[in-house]
């Protein structure tokens, strides 16, 4: 079996593009966003092409209907596939986990509305975003160890302990338990829990905030916090803020970024490319 590929236009992701942000949806309601094999080439064509994209800054994601996503579509995914290869099987694999190795890696801040459920890949993919919102109907798993598999998959064990630590990860991990809005807020995993229909506008207001930023100093700072998760101490860390800096500091979107500090305006960053 070979990977599906995807280009726009998308049939199952929804792109809307508003000035220097996309807000992508998951438009599958009738199936809870579920992730067929559609849907999953379309997410990865997205956020892979998003790497070289400096017309868009910031991307929000969500899901149409009464769930971010309720993880891989079970029902397509029993049609026969017991009888694949093992290469086979890895490839498939691996085009659902490049997703959550793009969204790290596009320079672009994922902020993700997360109403509903959001279970095994859905919850990966809220995992792999940078800023997570919800309300009080969300509801979190690594749904993964309930149908047979290993709760580690997608990035989930990866990005989970490092989040609200290895004990806690390991309570939902090894269960399947569901991390309501109250506990997630309560642990860090979400930043604000707010009413569904407020969820947008929580999200425009990050957004707003981000785009006071330059787009470089943007890009850097997501950079900057992926690295420094993983960096090997204290000095690595700086070494690595002391560049940043510098590169922010010489682009030519500090001056305009410092006058709108002291005018008390926004910034236009628009007057200059790349």
């Amino acid at each position: 079996m070979s990977v599906l590929q995807a280009s726009e236009p998308y049939e199952h992701l929804e792109i809307r593009h508003e000035g220097d942000v996309i807000w992508a949806t998951m438009n599958r309601p009738d199936s809870l966003n579920a992730l067929n094999r559609r849907l999953v080439a379309e997410l990865r064509d997205f956020f892979v092409g998003l790497y070289w994209r400096r017309d868009v800054r910031v991307v929000v994601l969500s899901g149409a209907g009464r769930a971010f996503s309720a993880g891989l579509d079970l029902k397509e995914r029993s049609d026969g596939n017991s009888q694949r290869s093992i290469g086979a099987g890895l490839d498939a694999q691996r085009s659902i986990s490049e997703i959550v190795i793009a969204m790290r890696r596009c320079p672009q801040p994922i902020i993700a509305c997360v109403d509903g459920a959001a279970s095994g890949g859905g919850f990966a993919l809220a995992l792999a975003s940078d800023v997570r919102i919800a309300t009080p109907r969300t509801r979190m798993n690594a749904a993964f160890i309930r149908i047979g598999l290993s709760a580690n998959d997608i990035g989930v064990s990866y990005f989970l302990p490092r989040m609200v630590g290895s004990s806690v990860a390991a309570e939902y991990m090894l269960t399947g338990r569901f991390i309501d809005a109250e506990r997630a807020y309560q642990l860090g995993l979400v930043s604000r829990v707010v009413e569904p229909d407020a969820i947008a506008a929580e999200a425009a207001g990050f957004v707003k905030d981000m785009l006071h930023a330059t787009p470089l100093g943007l890009r850097l700072t997501k950079e900057a916090l992926n690295h420094a998760i993983d960096a090997g101490g204290l000095e690595a860390t700086i070494a690595m803020e002391d560049r940043n800096q510098i590169l922010a500091s010489s682009d030519g979107d500090f001056a305009e970024g410092v006058r709108a500090f002291l005018e008390k305006r926004e910034p236009d960053y628009s007057k200059r490319e790349g």
